[in-house]
Parts: structure tokens; C-alpha cells; sequence
């Protein structure tokens, strides 16, 4: 869902989608075989059955920042798929373990509106004091932060602020709970960072159960092909010339047989995966009904008989006499195998390794934790000493890293820029709280960041905006105490820092929303003048756009105005831009009020969409239209790019050709996935943005790293899959054209875009002329 709908018009939420959301849930709810996934699926019934009733009722109105009668924007709304308030608060529901607790040593009533008195008075005041003081609290919601504020606001002598921030939180008093639960130990160091903590990494190493399928082969490996070879070297010593029964068994013979049955039932209890040898036309099978028979005494048919040798004629055949080199060394091998520990064996120690660490934090160390099975180990578990922890089990753990998010990118614990978005939040959370000077609120404000970073997003319409942290009345409170002109120096330099970090490790990779929002809040407190966007969604799109986006527009014309490769290839006119830039602006200074839309942009926009769908149909309004004018305001923005390189000072240390070569491996991965996907026009959405991040890095190289990489362009994708050259020639075409002083779109090169209100000539693996 789009993190800032405030780009957005007038429409009306559709009930449609909610019903919709509604049928799937009772759907997985009844039919889905895992216990765990059925009960997600009722809550989430649950929670859309609300939706709808709050829509029929008018208890909501879905589209407002205020989504909930009665409930003012900053209560955090229980926000379910598609940005769907519930009217719930997520503050809400009942009293929480601790605050029972709590409400027992207290000795008063178990409720809300009870505890929101105690927490006011000596006793009460007393305790929100030692919270401040030890650090010891984790806030899930952002309301849980009110009361420790209002603490701190009454220890520093803000008498007055503490009474006005009681007197907005109270009457929600009996609702939402405004402390947090205590935590073990305070907030770990905000330099180090984890994507998953250590209960995280034990659960889903608990939740893996031994294969069946795998359990089944070892078994197999390990005792029924064994016990084969015995029963079949059993009825050779009846045997002349290969033909079994030719000489009449012995006593001693039928003895042994006895004890082989005997064996076998006890085998066939103790090892119940493999069930192949209760098969009665098996050649085990056969074998042992086959002595069953004669040991009882009685003789075999004609038919029993020729079943007999004939399954061990052709088991001879395919494995050899039992005790011959080539059937030993095959059981050897076999053995080995079947000896290897199972991975559910080697789960069992890793969550012993893990069990004694805290379990809400990520590990400084990972190693020790998925090193080989040591000696003692092996004494204790039966596990072979040295036994490999294999890569499957070591991915959980690793996710549990705590580092800088640096090491995190460079050691693949993040694979995506949607992952780095994650952890974000962590470090900004610690940025924005070095503004307060006093290290209990700041501790506090870090912790109420994180907090509200966790708020889902709300469906937006008739331009409104999100809400923002500093609109919480606890954060507005202490507004004076903030440090600003510190808190922009660092702000900057965590802007610059997270913007490179970004870049250079995911060059073909558009900013996520939730990562741009992030980095917007750094912008903001730097005071940069760096206005962010996001990505805008096609399917609530309304043609309108905030005057950020020119703004924005107006950096990139200032950074590759002037005849760069990005300009040429694009057919832009940042020069036209600049000047509409600063027209608007001069304009708004005049104006009595904010303007909320910029006009001549989203005009600009729509005409540049038009003209490059020309050769085919284009009507205003459809997704895919709406798509194509959203593609051409990320065009003249660079999305991001020209202001984290112009504003925020971003300078990848592997240089810009580095990044434009990998940029295009990205191209070419994504292009790859053409091949046979049915459904490939997102598929080559995504490569015509990283072939867009790609000239970007190629804009900003020196003229011979262009003219290196241009060349190096064409090579590397002749080493590619035939099918990917076939459909990358037209757009290498299309730029080596324009290198040359012409236009993409010229003969047989083509200009790649990834929205179009027609058939993508992307598409086919033979690029006609008349797909042109």
C-alpha cells in the first residue's frame, strides 16, 4: 500500500475489497491443513468482519487520517491489509498481563481507567520514575510512551505540560493503555542492529519437524537393503546354478530362517517409515512370505515358486552376489549416508546452544552457535563429533546477527533494500533521540520512534498524510527540550551513511517506501531542502501530485540538466523543469495557504506518459495509464536518487561505474525471469527501473568509465542467455544510439519503460518490426 496517500484525490474506499479479504480468510480458516495458519486466518476474519461493519454502521470512515469516530488521529487504529482500519485501537483490547499485575501491588481495581489514576499519584509517579531511570521497558504501541513522558515532565519541573498532556490522554483513559511492560534488561546499543532476535531463531528451528521422505530413505539405506542382502543370501545356499530350492534346505537352515523372521518382525516394529517390504509383490516381500511358508513346513505352489526365483534372480542381477566388492562398497557408501545426522537431530543442538542466551535481542556472535558438533556434544547427544550444521539450519541463526547494518549487507543477512528497510527504524530511532540532552528522555523518545514506526499506514484519499511522530501529543509535549541544531549535524551525516549504504548495495533497486520515509524523517531534521517521494500507487492514482515532486524534479535538473546521458535518453528538458520549479514556488510565496498539488508537473507527467504510449492506446484513468504518468514523475526525479546525491551528499565508495555494471546485472536477472512467465509485466516493470537506476550511475561517471562501461554493456550481455540478449538488443540499441547523438526510439532501438497501456514489446523473445 502506498506510505503517503497524500499525492491522492478524491475517490471512495471500495467495500468490495474488504468482502474480498473477508472470502479468503474463512477460506484458509476452514481448509488449510496447518493448525497455526487457520487460527491466523480467524483473526484475520475477525478483524475484516469488523471493517465492514465499521463501513455499514459509520462507525469508520475509510480514507481519513481519523479513520475511527471518536478516536483522534494520533490513537495508533488496528489497520488490517490495504491500509483498512478496523475501529479498533491498537492500544486497546484487555488489560494486559502486567498491567493485572501491576493493579494487584497496587491494590485497586483491574482497570484502565483506575491504573491511569495510580500512575498519577506519589506511589504511582514513584515507579514511572524507576522505569525512566533503568531503561528497563519496551513500547510496542506508541501510547505506552504518554505516561513515562508525563513522568519526566513532572520530575523536570514542566508542571503545566505534564497537567496538559493528562488532560488530552484522559479521556481515552479507560480504552488505551498509556504505560509499557517492563522488559529484563534496557534497550540494546543502537550502533548494532538485528533482523531477527534469538526467540525468533528458536522458533522457526522448533517449527522444523523431521521428513518424513528423508527419514524414510535412511531407514531404508540403513536397515531394510541390509536385511534384503541377508534374506537373499539366505535362499542362495538353496541354490544351484542361480535357481533357488533346487536342493532341499537343511534343518539347520530353516532354523536361521526362523530367527531372520524373528528378526524381521522386530525390525518391522521398531522401524515404521519405510513400508515398501509389507509389499507382498516387492522382491523383499516376496522373499520373506516366501520363507514364512517354508519354515511353517510347507511347500510353495508352482506360482509362489516361480515369484521366488524370479525375484531373486533380478535381484542378483541389479545388485550383485551378497558379499561381492561391488555390493559391498555400494552398502558401505550407503551406510555412510544413512550415519550422516538428520538435520532434525542437528536442530535439537542448536536450540540448546540457543536456549541460554536472552532471548529478546540478536547475538554479537554467530559462530559458536553453528559451529561442527564438538566432542562433548557428541558424548551428550549421540551426534557425530565434527558433523557440519548445514546451511538450512544456519539461515535462522544468522538472521539473528547483531551488527552494524553495514556487516549486515556485507555478510548477505540483508539480501534486499525491502530488508534494510526494516532496520532502519532502529538506527533513525537512535538519530532523532540524540535532539534531547537529557538521557532518560532520550532513551524514552528512542524507544516511542521505534514504537511508532511499527503503526501501519492508513488507505489515504482527498489528499491527506500520514501521521507523523511529531504530531503525538507526549512528542509535542517535550518539543522544547529537542537539541536541534545537534540533532541536524547527525542527522545529516546518518542521512548520507544510510543513503550510500542503500545505494551501493542495491544499485538496480528502487527505494522502498518504508525506507524513503525513514530517510525523509533524517531530511527533515537535517533541513537539507531534500525533498524524498515515494513510490505512488497506480490503482488509487489521481493524476495529482505534492509539490515535493517538482521540487524534487528541480534537484535532478540541477544535477544532470545540461545534456547528461540521463537527459538525452529520456528526452527531458530540465531546463523547461528548473523554470517550472521556480515559477510555482514564486507563486506559493504569494499564495495565503499551502499549495497541496502541483499542477503544471502532474501536467508535464501526463503529456510525457501520452507521448511515449503514442503507438498505442492511451486513456487516462486505467492502472496501467495512471501507471505510466507515476513512471514519468519517477523519471524527472530520478526517484530519489539526484537528492541523496545532490542534497544528502551520498558518494559510493566503488564508484559510480560500479554500480551502473551492477545495476545491469540486475537487468539482466530480471529480464532473465521473462522467459516463460505468464504473467511477466512486473517482471519487466522492475527491469525498466533498474535500467533507469543504471543510467543514473552512468550519468554521473567521467566521459571514458561511460564509454568503458557502454562497451562492456554489450559484451556482458552477449555471455547472457540467448533469450536475454534477444530481448535486451532493442534497448541497448536504443542507448547506443543516443551515445551517438540520436534517439532511442530510432530504427531498431527501443526506449525501455516499465508501464505501457498496451503489449510490452518485452515481451516476445523475437522482437518483430511490427511489435515496434
Amino acid at each position: 500500500m502506498n506510505h503517503d496517500a497524500d499525492q491522492q484525490h478524491l475517490a471512495e474506499a471500495n467495500p468490495g475489497y474488504a468482502s474480498g479479504q473477508l472470502a479468503k480468510a474463512l477460506r484458509t480458516a476452514h481448509t488449510h491443513q496447518d493448525p497455526d495458519t487457520r487460527s491466523r486466518a480467524q483473526e484475520k476474519g475477525r478483524a475484516w468482519r469488523a471493517v465492514l461493519a465499521g463501513m455499514a454502521n459509520g462507525l469508520l470512515a475509510i480514507g481519513s487520517r481519523t479513520p475511527v469516530a471518536g478516536l483522534p488521529a494520533w490513537v495508533t487504529p488496528e489497520v488490517v491489509r490495504g491500509g483498512f482500519a478496523t475501529g479498533e485501537p491498537s492500544a486497546g483490547g484487555p488489560l494486559r498481563a502486567y498491567e493485572i499485575e501491576a493493579a494487584r501491588h497496587a491494590g485497586i481495581p483491574e482497570t484502565r481507567r483506575a491504573l491511569f489514576a495510580y500512575w498519577l499519584s506519589e506511589d504511582g509517579l514513584g515507579r514511572l520514575y524507576g522505569l525512566l531511570d533503568s531503561g528497563r521497558y519496551e513500547v510496542t504501541v506508541p501510547e505506552e510512551a504518554a505516561l513515562l513522558t508525563v513522568a519526566w515532565l513532572a520530575r523536570a519541573g514542566e508542571t503545566d505540560a505534564a497537567l496538559d498532556l493528562v488532560e488530552e490522554l484522559a479521556p481515552f483513559a479507560d480504552r488505551l493503555r498509556f504505560t509499557p511492560p517492563p522488559a529484563d534488561r534496557p534497550a540494546p546499543d543502537a550502533d548494532a542492529v538485528h533482523r531477527r532476535t534469538v526467540d525468533d531463531a528458536w522458533h522457526a528451528l522448533h517449527r522444523r519437524r523431521s521428513s518424513e521422505a528423508v527419514e524414510t530413505q535412511r531407514e531404508a539405506l540403513a536397515v531394510w537393503h541390509p536385511f534384503g542382502d541377508e534374506l537373499l543370501a539366505h535362499w542362495l545356499e538353496t541354490a544351484e546354478d542361480g535357481q533357488v530350492l533346487t536342493r532341499t534346505p537343511e534343518a539347520a537352515w530353516h532354523e536361521r530362517g526362523a530367527r531372520l523372521l524373528h528378526r524381521y518382525r522386530d525390525l518391522a516394529r521398531r522401524h515404521t517409515y519405510c513400508t515398501k517390504h509389507l509389499n507382498p509383490k516387492q522382491n523383499l516381500g516376496i522373499l520373506r512370505g516366501a520363507l514364512e511358508e517354508t519354515v511353517a513346513g510347507r511347500e510353495l505352489d508352482a506360482r509362489r515358486l516361480g515369484l521366488l526365483r524370479h525375484a531373486v534372480t533380478s535381484m542378483v542381477r541389479r545388485r550383485g552376489l551378497p558379499g561381492s566388492a561391488e555390493l559391498t562398497a555400494l552398502r558401505r557408501e550407503q551406510a555412510a549416508q544413512a550415519a550422516l545426522p538428520s538435520h532434525h537431530a542437528l536442530a535439537q543442538l542448536v536450540l540448546r546452544r540457543l536456549s541460554g542466551l536472552p532471548q529478546e535481542e540478536g547475538v554479537a556472535e554467530v559462530e559458536p552457535l553453528v559451529a561442527p558438533v564438538s566432542e562433548d556434544e557428541a558424548r551428550e547427544t549421540g551426534l557425530p563429533a565434527g558433523a557440519a550444521i548445514p546451511p538450512a539450519l544456519r539461515r535462522p541463526v544468522e538472521a539473528a546477527l547483531s551488527a552494524p547494518i553495514g556487516t549486515l549487507v556485507e555478510r548477505g543477512v540483508v539480501p534486499s533494500a525491502e530488508v534494510l528497510a526494516e532496520l532502519v527504524p532502529q538506527l533513525v530511532a537512535a538519530t532523532t533521540a540524540q535532539a534531547y540532552p537529557d538521557d532518560a528522555l532520550r532513551t524514552l523518545a528512542a524507544a516511542n520512534y521505534r514504537a511508532f514506526r511499527n503503526r501501519r499506514s492508513l488507505l489515504l484519499l482527498n489528499l491527506e498524510r500520514q501521521v507523523r511522530v511529531e504530531e503525538l501529543p507526549w512528542v509535542k509535549a517535550v518539543a522544547g527540550w529537542r537539541s536541534d541544531a545537534e540533532a541536524g549535524e547527525v542527522s545529516a551525516i546518518a542521512l548520507r551513511q544510510l543513503g550510500e549504504l542503500a545505494v551501493q548495495a542495491f544499485p538496480g533497486t528502487i527505494l522502498p517506501n518504508p525506507l524513503v520515509r525513514e530517510l525523509s524523517v533524517l531530511a527533515r531534521q537535517a533541513d537539507l531542502g531534500a525533498p524524498l517521494v515515494e513510490e505512488l500507487a497506480a490503482d488509487i492514482f489521481m493524476g495529482t501530485f505534492t509539490p515535493k515532486f517538482l521540487a524534487a524534479a528541480r534537484v535532478a535538473a540541477e544535477l544532470l540538466g545540461g545534456g547528461s546521458l540521463y537527459e538525452r535518453y529520456y528526452g527531458i528538458d530540465y531546463r523547461a523543469v528548473r523554470n517550472m520549479a521556480i515559477a510555482e514556488a514564486g507563486e506559493a510565496q504569494i499564495r495565503t495557504s499551502r499549495p497541496r498539488t502541483s499542477p503544471g508537473f502532474a501536467k508535464l507527467c501526463a503529456e510525457r506518459a501520452k507521448a511515449s504510449s503514442s503507438r498505442q492506446r492511451w486513456g487516462f484513468g486505467s492502472v496501467a495509464a495512471n501507471g505510466t504518468v507515476i513512471e514519468q514523475a519517477q523519471i524527472l526525479t530520478t526517484h530519489n536518487l539526484a537528492t541523496l546525491v545532490h542534497r544528502a551528499g551520498i558518494a559510493p565508495a566503488t564508484g559510480w561505474e560500479d554500480l551502473a555494471r551492477r545495476s545491469f546485472g540486475t537487468v539482466c536477472h530480471l529480464t532473465a525471469r521473462v522467459q516463460g512467465n505468464p504473467r511477466p509485466l512486473s517482471t519487466i516493470k522492475d527491469a525498466a527501473y533498474a535500467w533507469r537506476q543504471m543510467l543514473f550511475h552512468l550519468s554521473l561517471c567521467t566521459e571514458q568509465e561511460q564509454a568503458r562501461t557502454l562497451t562492456w554493456l554489450f559484451e556482458e550481455a552477449t555471455r547472457r542467455p540467448a533469450h536475454v540478449t534477444t530481448r535486451l538488443t532493442p534497448a541497448l540499441t536504443g542507448l547506443r544510439q543516443v551515445t551517438e547523438g540520436g534517439s532511442a526510439e530510432e530504427g531498431n532501438g527501443r526506449l525501455l519503460l516499465g508501464w505501457t497501456t498496451g503489449g510490452h514489446w518485452m515481451r516476445e523473445e523475437t522482437v518483430p518490426a511490427s511489435a515496434r
